[in-house]
């Protein structure tokens, strides 16, 4: 069920403070939703919440928490502890459940939202990519009022966020884009949620390009600008092995990009 939109963005203020507070308490967070879930099957909203006023910073990523003196700001990056709690405080046979349960809680909050579009875990496959993707989408108005620190001492727009870490995926889905961001985003989650295995590998194959210009500090450059090589090699993935690049999300796809110059090397 996701949560009431409201004109003003809230976030839990166990994200906000100096770093080793907020591990703290995210931690302690993390053990109560584990016991919530043992005994109710739900989770539910984090009682105290403050709001993120227009253009205060907001830190997504540990590339961007870059304060020589501590101060306390969001930190938004640091709930990614949550999930070793949890993984421990349920037991193994209701793991998978409780973390799919989980996301689907985070993604009916903006802070949720805006959590795993930044930090998105594997699988990323295409549908799982497009489920938070559409999340981010439906809080963007609220999303647009804070500025992000996502590597080093810049600050993004929530435009410039998206482009920054999406926007290879976005033209392999979308070649030739939109009139915005936005638009554009919107354009590649409507085609991720419905993909077939074809159009993901198409897409896939059309990202590498790109990121083979991206890395040159790959090896075999010419063998792997070769298409049918790269076809090749995603053909031969197990289906879980290709479902977690299937969305085409630039971080997934290096990894294989470097596996499969790693093992040239080693013929």
């Amino acid at each position: 069920m996701t949560t009431p939109q409201s004109p003003v963005l809230e976030f839990p203020v166990m994200l906000h403070g100096r770093t080793g507070a907020i591990l703290r308490k995210v931690s302690a967070k993390g053990q109560e939703w584990a016991r919530e879930y043992v005994m109710t099957g739900a989770f539910s909203q984090p009682r105290r919440m403050r709001q993120v006023p227009p253009g205060e910073v907001v830190i997504v990523h540990s590339g961007g928490d870059f304060d020589i003196i501590p101060h306390p700001r969001w930190r938004v990056h640091l709930f990614s502890d949550v999930f070793m709690h949890l993984d421990e405080g349920v037991p193994d046979a209701e793991s998978e459940r409780a973390r799919e349960a989980f996301e689907s809680f985070c993604l009916s909050t903006p802070w949720g939202a805006l959590y795993h579009a930044v930090s998105p875990s594997p699988p990323r496959s295409a549908q799982r990519m497009a489920r938070q993707l559409a999340a981010l989408l439906r809080f963007w108005d609220v999303l647009q009022g804070p500025r992000y620190a996502f590597w080093f001492d810049r600050k993004y727009t929530l435009e410039e966020l998206v482009e920054d870490i999406y926007g290879m995926t976005l033209e392999a889905w979308c070649p030739g884009g939109a009139a915005s961001v936005r638009e554009h985003l919107t354009l590649t989650v409507e085609r991720m949620a419905r993909a077939t295995r074809e159009e993901c590998m198409e897409a896939v194959l059309r990202v590498l390009p790109v990121l083979m210009r991206a890395n040159a500090d790959l090896k075999h450059r010419e063998v792997l600008s070769d298409p049918d090589f790269l076809r090749e090699r995603l053909d031969a993935l197990r289906p879980e092995e290709f479902e977690s690049l299937s969305s085409a999300y630039r971080f997934s796809v290096n990894g294989a990009l470097y596996a499969w110059d790693r093992a040239l090397a080693q013929q």
